[in-house]
């Protein structure tokens, strides 16, 4: 790993023990930097141009790094600007330290502490606020320092403008931004009636997209490569059109096998709605749950405290993590301890492997698609529509709240429009 310069690195832990950042801390900081001096030697970028920092925090969201780390890190390349900008020799005065400190205006640690809370307050999943707090800490690095109370919407316009020119992300990952961003001024600095980002930003054009389909020979050959229970997280993805996060979230009480009923709870936009379970599956299912009864079993042997739960279930009904129909439909393998408390609790199965699955089984099977968990779903809708179910009716099952969404898998499909002239009476004729 590349290591920093020793002169910068030691202005670099005055200026931490200076501003009374912890040791613990001190190492955080400069882990970061080492890491930044490392990309920056691994992909040929200039340390010493700012450039850089948008790459480097381009690297950690494909690495999937939390918006905390990502904060870290952006904090700890400023400083090293900084540090060079003046070109220090000495850490500065405890002066302008406490000066800094006296600031009375919003953090962005508050900022990011309300966040949080408006996320939860609206019962938004913690995806969404990883996705929009990753935003908001790379708009936060943007602004070089700016407190979140000095914003100004030319501030917003030259971010949104840099990610379509100079970023050159897709339309769908700008407008992801600007929600982001809609959020922050809406539910956090509660200046919706400023927010105008309309006018004077150069958007990515956003292109028209049309989602990847599998015949039902491909889907029964990505199947059969796939090991248990991966084979049927597959099957109950293209049997009732889940979306990954749904699937992994079933819980025992979903399902009702008597009457071929299955309920997702907390869908997208925190919806719920019923499918059908198929037929087919019904004897496949009933030994999955049997296997998973056994392990809920052995669990309870060995001082189980019960599956992970929702805060406000568990505060509502605290027995009800050791109850079986509060158990996850797909388990994870391991138990999973809570330092905080020391207790034994199972997740559910990582979406990262079924992932994982899904593409070695793809590999395996030589197909020339790209096919990922979330292609099951499309290719259930596509399927229907083939088969002339209503769209309304497919509407329903994917759980989608305008129409328009559900259409665009009119385009996956051949046309089965007659364009001759006939009457009615003789469709029955014709061989549609």
């Amino acid at each position: 790993m590349k290591e920093i310069p020793r002169v910068v690195a030691e202005v670099f832990v005055r200026r931490m023990q200076v501003a009374g950042v912890s040791l613990i801390e001190q190492r955080q900081y400069l882990k970061w930097l080492r890491f930044y001096f490392d990309f920056c030697h691994k992909y040929n970028f200039s340390v010493e141009k700012e450039e850089s920092l948008k790459a480097f925090v381009n690297k950690l969201t494909e690495k999937r790094q939390t918006p905390e780390n990502q904060r870290q890190a952006t904090r700890s390349v400023n400083v090293y600007f900084d540090i060079l900008r003046q070109n220090d020799s000495q850490p500065p005065s405890v002066e302008e330290y406490v000066s800094a400190q006296e600031y009375s205006g919003l953090s962005w640690e508050s900022v990011f502490a309300e966040l949080k809370g408006a996320i939860r307050l609206r019962n938004y999943s913690q995806s969404t606020y990883r996705t929009y707090a990753g935003w908001i800490a790379r708009f936060e690095g943007f602004l070089k320092g700016k407190m979140p109370d000095k914003i100004e919407m030319a501030d917003v316009k030259a971010f949104l403008t840099d990610l379509a020119v100079n970023a050159k992300v897709s339309g769908s990952t700008q407008n992801q931004a600007f929600n982001a961003l809609l959020f922050l001024f809406r539910h956090v600095l509660k200046r919706e009636n400023e927010f105008d980002a309309k006018e004077g930003i150069v958007r990515a054009k956003q292109k028209k997209y049309i989602p990847v389909v599998l015949t039902r020979e491909e889907v029964d050959i990505v199947i059969a490569k796939l090991r248990y229970p991966y084979n049927l997280i597959a099957k109950m993805l293209y049997g009732c059109g889940l979306r990954l996060f749904e699937c992994l979230n079933l819980r025992m009480h979903c399902l009702n096998l008597d009457e071929q009923i299955l309920t997702i709870h907390d869908g997208k936009g925190q919806k719920d709605r019923t499918v059908p379970l198929p037929e087919v599956l019904l004897k496949e299912l009933k030994a999955h749950v049997a296997k998973v009864k056994s392990l809920y079993e052995e669990d309870l042997n060995q001082n189980y405290h019960g599956a992970f739960l929702p805060e406000g279930i568990e505060k509502k009904y605290p027995a009800a993590a050791l109850e079986f129909a509060w158990q996850w439909l797909f388990p994870a393998k391991q138990l999973t301890s809570v330092p905080q408390t020391g207790e034994k609790r199972r997740y559910h199965l990582h979406e990262t492997h079924v992932q994982k699955a899904i593409r070695g089984a793809v590999k395996r099977a030589a197909l020339m698609k790209r096919v990922t968990a979330h292609t099951f779903r499309h290719t259930f809708a596509s399927h229907l529509l083939q088969a002339n179910v209503d769209i309304r009716t497919i509407q329903t099952m994917l759980g989608h709240s305008d129409v328009r969404t559900t259409m665009i898998y009119t385009n996956t499909v051949k046309s089965r429009t007659i364009k001759e002239q006939i009457s009615p009476l003789d469709i029955g004729k014709i061989d549609l």
